[in-house]
C-alpha cells in the first residue's frame, strides 16, 4: 500500500508543478497595460521636465524633455496612455499640446497620426 501512496504523491506534485509553470509567478491571467510590467503612474512622473511644455505649446521644451519623450516613443501607446493618468491629469497636462511635443523636439521618428485618444501625435 505504500508504494502506490508515494507514487500518488510524486504525481501530484508533478501536477501541482506543471501548473505553477504555466501559470508563471504571479498567477494566470496576468494583465499589462500599455507600459509593459512598469507602474503607469511612475512612468508619468518620469516625464516632470515637460510638464511646462505640456501645458503651453508656446514654452520651449527643455532638452531633457526630448530625451525622455524620444525614449517613450518607442512605445506610442504607452505614452499615449500617460498622458491620460491621474499624475499628468494633477500636473495640469493637456493632452491636445502635449502631442506635440515630439514635433517641437524634432524628433524625426516619431509616429505621425498615432492617436493618444482623440489627438494624433504631430
Amino acid at each position: 500500500m505504500e508504494g502506490p501512496m508515494k507514487l500518488m504523491c510524486v504525481v501530484m506534485f508533478l501536477v501541482v508543478l506543471s501548473i505553477a509553470g504555466f501559470n508563471g509567478v504571479h498567477g494566470s491571467g496576468q494583465q499589462y497595460g500599455p507600459c509593459g510590467k512598469h507602474n503607469i503612474e511612475k512612468e508619468a512622473e518620469k516625464l516632470e521636465p515637460c510638464t511646462r511644455a505640456a501645458q503651453n505649446r508656446y514654452v520651449p521644451v527643455p532638452k531633457r524633455c526630448c530625451d525622455v519623450i524620444e525614449k517613450k516613443l518607442k512605445s506610442p501607446g504607452c505614452l499615449c496612455a500617460i498622458m491620460f493618468t491621474n499624475t499628468a491629469r494633477n500636473t495640469g497636462i493637456k493632452p491636445e499640446i502635449a502631442v506635440t511635443i515630439p514635433k517641437r523636439c524634432n524628433i524625426a521618428s516619431r509616429p505621425v497620426g498615432h492617436k493618444c485618444g482623440a489627438f494624433p501625435l504631430l
